[in-house]
């Protein structure tokens, strides 16, 4: 069984709901039978679940700060050796 999402009409408002069919088409015809067959506004469409993520403790997120840190510092040397070696080609060239 999988989870399908779908915009219906009921009572002149749009309502998005959601059933566990199959299929889309065994989805759409569970929402028409529960909604009427003029109802359904958005086909439906599949919804992934999604794994929650655990909080990290104190000590795990201090370690993940350093290293993005870390990451961060690296990318700014790389930036700036290539700023100096532009510096230096453009001093070269008014030399030339």
């Amino acid at each position: 069984m999988n989870k399908y999402q779908a915009g219906v009409r009921v009572k002149g408002q749009l309502v998005k709901t959601v059933v566990f069919a199959d299929n889309p088409i065994h989805a759409r015809l569970i929402l028409q039978y529960q909604f009427g067959m003029d109802s359904i506004v958005s086909y439906p469409s599949a919804i992934t679940e999604v794994a929650t993520i655990k909080p990290l403790t104190p000590d795990q997120q201090r370690i993940k700060s350093m290293q993005a840190r870390v990451k961060q510092d690296q990318a700014t040397v790389k930036a700036e050796r290539a700023r100096q070696k532009i510096r230096a080609g453009q001093a070269q060239l008014a030399k030339i």
